[in-house]
């Protein structure tokens, strides 16, 4: 399905919207100078593209400079409730303010954290979500749904809008999977801003991770958003494994980097594929740096001739697997066969040479 194109929005050296590629982002959780960058780097080793990080206090705001003269990646700051916060953040040299307008204060304080964004080109990203409607949205809705999700988040836009501000971008995210789907597949008919997507509160690796890919795939394969966080209770880095693994299910993956096609195995399996498909996908994680360049080769762990050559013949490379060894393949055509214990080691072997 074509992609919804929305204005273009630039986050330091990352632009969004339009038909750039699909940012990945994700959150810093440590709480000093030393745990927070050494997250920044691991974040930006992984492939993060935007990172955030919680602004609760000035001290935070203190080391944002030395933040950004170590770390080449955008810096968000997520503020809430204090607006002198987001106008130091600005000075301090962040690459975008994450603010929930109304939950800042009255209008001058708005037009303040506005006219600081504005005077040095940072965008504003509006944060909505079920957790922190308005008590008059909630009165007019009686509960919280998409529609009452989407005035929250046409009520922020005004906010800034009123002081002729539009440099915006616009997260509208819930617990619930549906529910968010629908407030954002509302939201792109009706306006232009480029659309952050995420499930807040989504869960562990495995849950979180299973719902990040319904309710952030399914809008992406539908053609909407411009940019994803895979929000996690789980180490950082991964919320960047779940999300590109997502972009590339959902047909929106734009860089280089190494795509695993495993069967499901059935009785016709006679060497263990779930342990060499596992295998590969640690050593590709851990050995194989990421790359936005280059080509997405596709790599298939077959566990038989019939889901073989056959079933993976647009694989760039494969393994067919049977009585202890393993037939490599190159878009179908075999190559050659190795032992059953050498064939992640042939297959890594392989994939250096193709990148």
């Amino acid at each position: 399905m074509e992609r919804r194109i929305t204005r273009q929005i630039k986050i330091g050296s990352v632009a969004i919207g339009g038909n750039n590629p699909i940012a990945l982002q994700s959150m810093t959780n440590a709480r000093d100078y030393d745990g927070i960058l050494e997250q920044m780097l691991a974040l930006q080793n992984a492939g993060c593209d935007i990172v955030r990080l919680a602004v609760p206090d000035m001290d935070t705001v203190r080391i944002l400079g030395r933040l950004k003269e170590n770390v080449a990646m955008p810096i968000v700051a997520d503020i809430h409730f204090d607006y002198r916060l987001a106008l130091e953040s600005a000075h301090a040299g962040v690459d975008k303010i994450r603010i929930n307008p109304g939950n800042i204060g009255d209008l001058d304080r708005i037009k303040a954290v506005a006219n600081i964004c504005a005077q040095k080109g940072l965008p504003i990203r509006i944060g909505v979500n079920g957790g922190s409607l308005e008590s008059d949205i909630l009165q007019k809705y009686g509960e919280v749904s998409a529609d009452a999700l989407m005035a929250s988040a046409v009520k922020n836009i005004q906010l800034l809008e009123k002081f002729d501000f539009d440099n915006i971008v616009v997260s509208i995210k819930s617990s619930s999977v549906p529910m968010m789907m629908a407030a954002n597949q509302i939201f792109s008919e009706k306006y232009d801003y480029p659309l952050h997507l995420g499930v807040t509160e989504a869960g562990t690796l495995k849950s979180g991770t299973i719902k990040g890919a319904v309710g952030i795939g399914g809008l992406l394969a539908g053609g909407i958003g411009d940019t994803i966080r895979v929000s996690l209770t789980a180490p950082v880095v991964e919320e960047i494994h779940s999300g590109r693994e997502i972009l590339k299910a959902s047909g929106r993956y734009h860089g280089g980097g190494v795509e695993i096609i495993s069967c499901p195995t059935c009785a016709r399996a006679s060497v263990d594929i779930i342990a060499i498909a596992n295998e590969l996908e640690m050593q590709i994680e851990h050995n194989l740096p990421h790359t936005t360049r280059g080509k997405l080769l596709k790599v298939a762990v077959m566990g038989c001739a019939v889901n073989g050559p056959g079933e993976a013949r647009e694989a760039d490379l494969g393994v067919a697997c049977g009585n202890g060894e393993g037939l490599l393949f190159s878009k179908g055509r075999p190559t050659h066969k190795v032992l059953e214990s050498e064939i992640v080691s042939a297959l890594m072997q392989e994939i250096s040479l193709l990148q």
